[in-house]
């Protein structure tokens, strides 16, 4: 995610079914499924008892009364005996639940759990397959979910809660699946989604455009955006496919898009081959406060420059194809695809003396004790995407010099590459960049990640940063 900081500068941010259910299932009772997975922010994302494959999802949508009707089929394995489970889910109402094409009862509970009891209880080991009915006017909440665009469009956006606002899953970053979308909208309006458009048919007053995501994906970084698109169609030298969509007024973004075969070669050198099959970008004219990286295809607000675009597509590896084990882990994200668009793309691209740079901002926040005070590892819920931006770069830049170009850079390309569709924590990193080099990161490490004051001038200019 990129925020918008000409709105949100960095001082402000120092500052029931129709089947009746029984009752939710007791957390104790062995044969269910636990209503999330204890993420020390969101302790209720996710759902225990089974792991999803993929996630088939049919809806079709009225632009002009935001009507959204959708069926939903998820593959999974159950991983214990379930007597019943849950999925995350806030969108429509539900109609009709099924669970190995037999009827199943329901409840909607909290704020997000859809609990199913099906029929006949799963078997651990087995694959199953879930079908959820629902119809109703899309809605978000709190910024995740449907956004409505001047034009009459709509799409969906939102971290980390945006996909249960139009398709129940298992909405946590450590059960990815992969993820095919049939939509079916008025003909003279555009589908984009992630991944490989398959196909695009028009029959009567009806178009149904068919996405495919191939490689496993998180559910906050699915999406669908409705709208009278215009396209740029462009091919990588290796023959990546790149389709990129611009509302009504978002068409002069189409200059800054045309850079995106040369952003991806960049990102390459750092980080290794890209890690899907297509890639593009996806441009509102909404007035949106972020952009987001939804995997192949980030959504991109109508502020969008260059910068936003290095930093989204950084996202394509640090954030998508490894994605965090716990949203305190949010560094990992974040701190990679700032430092690469604010500090890497401008040294390498326009020769810019980074370093410079560094020791001006270190100047200016030295003695604030409000920018230290969110520390970079566990930030805490509701400060996940602050300190992460403005000093995640810092930390990055004075870890490579600590370490040098030579260990630093085939480091970071070795551990994103090793987690490769996966998740990581920032134990992990931590752990791994000192196999990396003879020397002692364990006081950097601390200093930098996990106080909450100013890191000791040892710390603070290493390397060629000392003055």
């Amino acid at each position: 995610m990129r925020r918008n900081w000409r709105y949100l500068a960095v001082g402000a941010v120092l500052l029931a079914g129709a089947n009746a259910a029984p009752a939710q299932a007791d957390s104790g009772d062995p044969l269910a499924g636990s209503p999330g997975l204890g993420d020390p922010y969101y302790p209720m994302d996710g759902n225990g008892g089974y792991h999803a494959g993929h996630y088939d999802v049919t809806i079709s949508y009225d632009p002009p009364s935001h009507q959204l009707t959708g069926s939903t089929r998820i593959d999974a394995v159950a991983t214990q005996a379930l007597r019943t489970f849950n999925l995350d889910y806030s969108g429509p109402e539900i109609s009709k639940v099924t669970v190995n094409g037999l009827p199943a009862w329901f409840d909607r509970t909290d704020e997000h759990e859809l609990v199913v009891t099906p029929l006949i209880p799963l078997l651990p080991g087995l694959p199953f397959t879930a079908q959820v009915q629902y119809a109703g006017a899309a809605t978000g909440t709190d910024g995740d979910g449907w956004w409505f665009s001047p034009s009459g469009g709509a799409f969906v956006a939102g971290e980390p809660h945006s996909a249960s606002a139009w398709y129940p899953l298992n909405d946590t970053p450590l059960d990815k699946a992969t993820f095919t979308l049939h939509a079916t909208v008025p003909q003279e309006w555009e589908v984009m989604s992630n991944g490989d458009k398959v196909s695009d048919t028009v029959q009567g007053a009806d178009r149904t455009v068919s996405w495919e995501m191939r490689q496993p994906v998180v559910g906050y970084l699915t999406t669908i955006a409705i709208d009278r698109f215009q396209f740029l169609e462009q091919r990588r030298a290796n023959g990546t496919p790149l389709l990129s969509a611009f509302a009504p007024d978002a068409s002069k973004a189409r200059e800054v898009e045309s850079r995106l075969p040369e952003i991806l070669d960049f990102q390459e050198q750092l980080y290794g081959p890209y890690p899907f099959d297509t890639g593009g970008g996806i441009y509102v004219d909404t007035d949106l406060q972020f952009s987001l990286e939804t995997q192949t295809r980030p959504i991109y607000a109508p502020w969008t420059d260059l910068d936003t675009v290095v930093h989204e597509i950084t996202h394509q590896w640090w954030g998508d194809s490894v994605s965090v084990k716990q949203w305190s882990d949010v560094c990992l994200n974040e701190c990679f695809a700032s430092y690469t668009a604010d500090y890497l793309w401008p040294e390498r691209k326009d020769g810019k003396d980074v370093d410079a740079e560094y020791r001006e901002t270190i100047a200016k926040y030295h003695d604030d004790p409000k920018f230290w005070e969110i520390p970079l590892q566990n930030p805490g819920k509701g400060s996940e995407f602050t300190s992460v931006y403005y000093r995640g770069p810092l930390f990055l830049h004075a870890l490579r010099r600590t370490m040098g170009d030579d260990a630093f850079f085939p480091a970071v390309r070795d551990f994103v590459m090793g987690h490769e569709y996966g998740n990581a924590s920032m134990p992990e990193f931590r752990a791994f960049m000192q196999t990396r080099t003879p020397r002692d990161l364990k006081g950097f490490f601390t200093a930098w990640l996990d106080r909450t004051d100013r890191p000791a001038d040892e710390f603070l200019y290493p390397g060629s940063l000392r003055a």
